[in-house]
């Protein structure tokens, strides 16, 4: 049986390659967007497969009619893929309580509360897929990337437990850690930008400058992205977290290392604050 797939931000970047590639496979895709106009070619082209959404993933209020709707005309929905986001830099301390705020219910408050709207149609199917698009930004953080990168930590933390809560109930949780693609992302309409600070030029400056000027020549294909993502989820031991680019790859390999050789520099002191026995 073909799947019933919700892809949130579907209109552009990962969500429209992972739309076309379920699609390609025969699935059904409601395509959510807050701009739904970007799909028509899609459902013109594809009218028995693909249904566009218009989504605001920040409504929170309307999260639960959205889901319900989706269950009410299509009977279930297989895959929920938490998509929609944008980029953002600025230090710490140029961001505002504001644009950090803004940035967290993108990323974090709107995706769960999606995925608590999916669970109880999943849950009584004893089936269903999670997939939470976070970020190599989800595992470490870099200067001018502080507010992103904690929106993304925001949303693996939730994901693992939830991973760890639903499995039970035949539900998988599938975290996906892009690394430098060509979707938009980085490009000047797209990626927000805090008021500069004159004191973080030398650590930021490069990141406010890099990113828009690297637009469009990111290593990452979106469509082969899309198809790794597909083949997690059909594997027999799908894993919990996907990064995906060599660039991602390398950088979590050697963040990784260089978290447990800190670990092991630092052991005896770590382990030295329990009670004496």
């Amino acid at each position: 049986m073909n799947k019933v797939w919700l892809v949130t931000g579907a209109s552009s970047g990962f969500g429209r390659a992972i739309t076309e590639a379920a699609v390609a496979a025969g699935d059904i895709v409601v395509a959510a967007a807050r701009r739904t106009a970007p799909l028509d070619d899609l459902v013109a082209t594809h009218p028995d497969q693909v249904e566009a959404l218009p989504l605001d993933v920040t409504d929170v209020a309307g999260m639960q009619d959205a889901v319900d709707g989706v269950v009410a005309r299509h009977g279930r929905i297989d895959v929920l893929v938490n998509n929609a986001g944008r980029g953002m830099v600025g230090a710490v301390e140029e961001t505002t309580d504001a644009e950090l705020r803004d940035l967290m219910d993108l990323h974090f408050f709107g995706p769960a509360a999606l995925t608590r709207a999916v669970l109880p149609h999943m849950r009584r199917r004893s089936s269903g897929a999670i997939v939470q698009l976070t970020s190599m930004g989800g595992r470490f953080a870099f200067a001018g990337v502080g507010a992103y990168c904690a929106t993304k930590f925001a949303l693996e933390g939730l994901s693992e437990a939830l991973a760890a809560e639903v499995a039970p109930h035949g539900i998988r949780v599938l975290i996906v850690e892009p690394g430098a693609f060509r979707t938009g992302f980085a490009g000047t309409g797209t990626l927000q930008q805090s008021a500069a600070l004159n004191a973080y030029e030398d650590t930021v400056g490069p990141v406010r400058s890099g990113l828009p000027g690297g637009a469009g020549q990111e290593p990452g294909d979106p469509a082969k992205a899309a198809a790794a993502i597909l083949t997690a989820l059909d594997a027999d031991e799908p894993p919990l977290r996907l990064p995906l680019g060599n660039d991602a790859t390398d950088a979590i390999i050697d963040h990784l290392d260089r978290a447990r050789t800190e670990l092991h520099s630092w052991e005896k002191l770590t382990r030295s604050t329990d009670f004496d026995n």
